[in-house]
């Protein structure tokens, strides 16, 4: 049974990751900053919790002694989402994420898997593919971009197999509450006559959070597919028919009060990934 080190276990994503790993057979280490919260998950008593606050780490620790070392690890933890723009992403995240992920390395670690985000292609539109050049837009995804161009030369100089997995757009519940989907969810359950959103003409990837997890755990366990793996659905969806269909399945009626926000200045209006590669990993 492979040991696998998850940090940033109670985040969204990351609860159902260790999810999703316990019931495919690992022993999961999970990690967060709190371990209240993560007391409060089903999966507590089910794995070895081991908190760790990555604005307070040592150098001279090693942390992969700490976490037992594991055979793999799934690199979610991430601070201060969804602020994309904010500097403290370069500032501060990106030198933690630096120290902990290059002291695992380079104290043992054979196996690494960490998630980026479709924003480092930036204002690119159309399908896009992991041979794209990275053209990140904004500070969060200038961060995670540095991060992986700092990874690369240390995981290859020590023959680790690095999975940078670029996430698209997930919803489920544990989604941040000023999420399209869970202000969606809110009004529907509110009773509300009218929903407000921008003018919906934006093509976006949609994936349920639990087909994510589940295709993390896949492409972290196993080792012929590495470097850039789009985790999207390969299926574009203009948001406003996103949204209308999740109403038709809740068997709701709603009007949508298009046009109430405007559209994000930091992504461009149409985009979605290309998941061939990642069909290779999960129809395998």
């Amino acid at each position: 049974m492979k040991k696998v080190l998850v940090t940033g276990a109670t985040g969204f994503i990351g609860n159902h990751v260790v999810q999703a790993l316990l019931a495919n057979g690992f022993q999961v280490v999970a990690s967060a900053s709190n371990q209240s919260k993560a007391k409060s998950k089903n999966w507590f008593q089910a794995v070895d919790f081991l908190e760790l606050d990555l604005s307070s780490l040592d150098p001279a620790v090693n942390y992969y002694d700490y976490f037992g070392r594991p055979d793999m690890m799934i690199h979610l933890a991430w601070e201060g989402l969804p602020n994309y723009k904010a500097d403290f992403h370069l500032t501060s995240n990106l030198p933690r994420h630096q120290l902990l992920l290059e002291n695992m390395i380079r104290n043992g670690l054979k196996d690494l898997t960490v998630t980026g985000t479709c924003y480092e292609y930036g204002m690119q539109s159309g399908c896009l593919k992991e041979d794209f050049p990275a053209m990140p837009e904004n500070a969060y995804a200038e961060a995670k971009n540095k991060l992986r161009l700092f990874l690369e030369p240390i995981a290859a100089a020590s023959s680790v197999p690095l999975k940078w997995i670029r996430l698209f757009y997930m919803y489920g519940p544990g989604q941040n509450p000023n999420s399209l989907f869970s202000q969606l969810e809110k009004t529907l359950e509110s009773g509300e006559q009218s929903f407000n959103m921008s003018g919906g003409e934006q093509v976006r990837d949609f994936l349920p959070v639990a087909e994510v997890a589940e295709n993390i755990v896949r492409i972290a366990g196993q080792t012929a597919v590495n470097g850039i793996i789009n985790c999207c659905s390969g299926k574009p969806v203009k948001v406003k028919d996103f949204v209308e269909q999740y109403v038709k399945e809740k068997n709701r009626q709603i009007k949508l009060n298009l046009g109430f926000y405007p559209y994000p200045t930091y992504e461009p209006m149409e985009f979605w990934g290309d998941n061939e590669k990642l069909n290779t990993i999960i129809t395998t």
